[in-house]
């Protein structure tokens, strides 16, 4: 039974009828940047219902800007469901997920599913752990949601900062920069989330290397287009959405790059660099380019997206916390860090 959507031969039409509307959409949606963008204002997110204490802040709130949805208007999966590997059908076998694996038990969740809603919060091994995905950055980070000792989840505020996913706790309402992982407004400001090692591979690299881990299937298979990227072109843009900081220099802000941060030195490789050299090691951290993962964020069909295959990171055969992100969210959140090109 395919529980990721239609039938292949449906999705597959379906997107080829709705390519070129897709693309168009994307097209209208940056010209209408400004215009959704509307000014950060405190009053006026109080006005929305939100408990949030915006006396507390580590950032400037003027870098805040709607991304259009409401608060939750993306909806994060709170009450995940799973699929054994055996049993799972319907992904392309080069599709992306990412994927966690905590004290021998694992878990993959496809960015099919992620794309449209950006948070699952999970129980994994008896941990508690929130599984989020922001597309305009292509940020896949897994963090532990257990904060001051106490279990939170986390919903979608509807906001962007530098494009990013703010997310927010549902205990005290404080606002959280996913790539960062820090609570950038409220009673919380300043905390920072534990990140979880975590890995982009393709779904036949996580069949392969745990065929008894499980799969995370859409509670309804009607509630979203499973199969369908909403961002067609998006990672072939010019620029990216809603961004309105520094560009970097000699490479294009939506190229592909490897951010390791739990290293000595934090380091940023262009994925261009990484394949062309297919493994690099860099102050014992290596770093090593795996072919076979198509991008989510290439056609209206995601099983028909180009090939530009992901990353292993480790450090002495240990797996090391990383992002596949952009050129520009590394000029954005780690300016100190130059991308070897």
């Amino acid at each position: 039974m395919n529980r990721f959507g239609p039938p292949r031969s449906i999705r597959v039409l379906h997107a080829r009828l709705t390519g070129i509307i897709s693309m168009a959409l994307v097209a209208g949606l940056f010209l209408a940047a400004s215009a959704v963008g509307a000014a950060a204002d405190p009053d006026r997110w109080r006005a929305e219902g939100w408990k949030t204490d915006f006396s507390k802040s580590g950032i400037d709130y003027s870098s805040v800007m709607s991304g259009g949805p409401p608060r939750d208007g993306i909806p994060p999966i709170d009450d995940p469901s799973f699929l054994p590997v055996s049993e799972a059908s319907g992904l392309d076998a080069k599709e992306p997920v990412m994927s966690v694996a905590i004290d021998g038990q694992a878990r993959a969740y496809p960015l099919r599913i992620m794309i449209w809603h950006e948070i699952v919060n999970d129980m994994l091994a008896g941990q508690p752990i929130s599984v989020t995905y922001c597309p305009l950055c292509n940020a896949a980070i897994v963090f532990e949601r257990t904060v001051e000792g106490t279990m939170t989840s986390f919903g979608t505020t509807g906001k962007l900062r530098n494009s990013d996913l703010i997310m927010y706790d549902r205990e005290t309402e404080s606002w959280w920069q996913q790539f960062t992982g820090e609570a950038i407004a409220g009673a919380r400001t300043g905390t920072m989330l534990k990140v979880i090692p975590s890995r982009l591979e393709s779904w036949q690299s996580f069949r392969e290397r745990f065929p008894d881990g499980q799969v995370l299937v859409p509670g309804n298979p009607g509630l979203r287009d499973y199969g369908r990227n909403p961002y067609a072109g998006y990672d072939s843009s010019a620029v990216p959405f809603l961004y309105r900081g520094p560009m970097p220099d000699g490479i294009s802000p939506l190229s592909y790059v490897v951010v390791v941060r739990d290293a000595s030195e934090p380091l940023a490789v262009s994925l261009d660099r990484l394949r062309r050299e297919e493994k690099m090691e860099i102050d014992g951290v290596e770093i090593e380019w795996v072919p076979g993962v198509r991008s989510v964020l290439d056609t209206s069909s995601i099983e028909e997206g180009r090939e530009i295959g992901s990353v292993n990171v480790t450090r002495n055969g240990a797996p090391l916390v990383h992002e596949l992100t952009f050129a520009f969210v590394v000029g954005a959140f780690l300016p100190e860090i130059s991308i070897l090109k």
